[in-house]
């Protein structure tokens, strides 16, 4: 379980819409979090100096390795950072892909953003993996 202070917790945020990232990152920073946004899967994994996030809200299409892909790149890296995933493109096929691993949430991007919030206090109220 997370116990520090919320405005010491991070979390990522991935996706192309970048009208979408700057209002998960208001409401993010309203909540008392520090979001840091990236337009890409790639972004996300270039940055070297990014921090420890608490969880990552991600897009599930992204141009280039999607956000289903990037789940499991860092489950297979050994990274079990919790992954609230969100799309434009809800449908059978996409739930079930990102439902087929670990998943945190799972949102269409006209869903308040209460519930996506919702959706990350639980995943801090949880206790981390292997405690």
């Amino acid at each position: 379980m997370l116990t520090a202070g919320l405005n010491q917790v991070y979390v990522g945020v991935v996706d192309d819409d970048e009208s979408l990232r700057r209002a998960l990152a208001r409401l993010l920073r309203a909540a008392g979090m520090q979001p840091v946004a990236y337009a890409s899967a790639e972004e996300f994994c270039a940055d070297m100096k990014r921090p420890r996030f608490a969880c990552l809200v991600v897009d599930i299409q992204l141009p280039g390795m999607s956000g289903v892909d990037l789940r499991n790149q860092l489950a297979a890296d050994g990274i079990a950072t919790p992954v609230i995933f969100v799309t434009a493109h809800d449908g059978p096929r996409v739930r079930e892909e990102a439902m087929a691993g670990p998943c945190a949430g799972y949102f269409r991007k006209t869903d308040a953003g209460s519930e996506i919030l919702a959706a990350i206090r639980r995943v801090l109220a949880s206790p981390a993996p292997g405690q």
